[in-house]
């Protein structure tokens, strides 16, 4: 008998990823509020995440509006944003440092592969390092294992590759 499988992986696309950030830039150059602000967004180190500044916390929260909006226009998952970080204040300007979230945590790994058993005892769910491989003798458990995580909520954006 076949066995078939996948793998469950948390990654962000950084072409889109650039192409969002392009997009962002554009728009708070063009926008009539932002203009004579400290209204920006920059690349952290290596472009692992963006960096948004405002003259305040309204504007920083504006900025991250139009980068969510930006995302959801390329079908990027904005689960991918870290928003844990503080903003800080300081010489009249906010800032806010939003890395990126790659790989999937060990915590939500564990707690995947837990539910998956539930659901659908007949796969068998594998932790590899940051990413998880279910494996079953039919595709139709694969399909109702991939249908039931979509449903659920982990906090990370999830992908499905490697279908074979």
């Amino acid at each position: 008998m076949p066995s078939f499988s996948f793998d469950i992986v948390s990654e962000i696309d950084k072409a889109e990823m650039n192409n969002v950030f392009m997009q962002v830039e554009k728009e708070i150059s063009t926008r009539y509020d932002f203009r004579g602000t400290a209204a920006n967004v920059e690349w952290l180190d290596d472009k692992k995440g963006f960096k948004i500044t405002g003259d305040n916390e309204w504007q920083v929260e504006a900025v991250l509006d139009i980068v969510r909006k930006k995302l959801a226009a390329r079908e990027q998952s904005s689960k991918s944003l870290d928003l844990t970080r503080e903003k800080i204040v300081a010489n009249l300007k906010t800032t806010w440092d939003i890395p990126f979230k790659a790989g999937l945590a060990q915590d939500i790994a564990k707690k995947m592969a837990a539910d998956i058993r539930a659901e659908v005892p007949k796969a068998k769910p594998q932790i590899q390092g940051e990413a998880v491989r279910v494996t079953s003798g039919s595709k139709d458990d694969l399909q109702k294992v991939i249908a039931y995580l979509r449903q659920q909520d982990y906090d990370t954006p999830l992908q499905f590759i490697n279908y074979r």
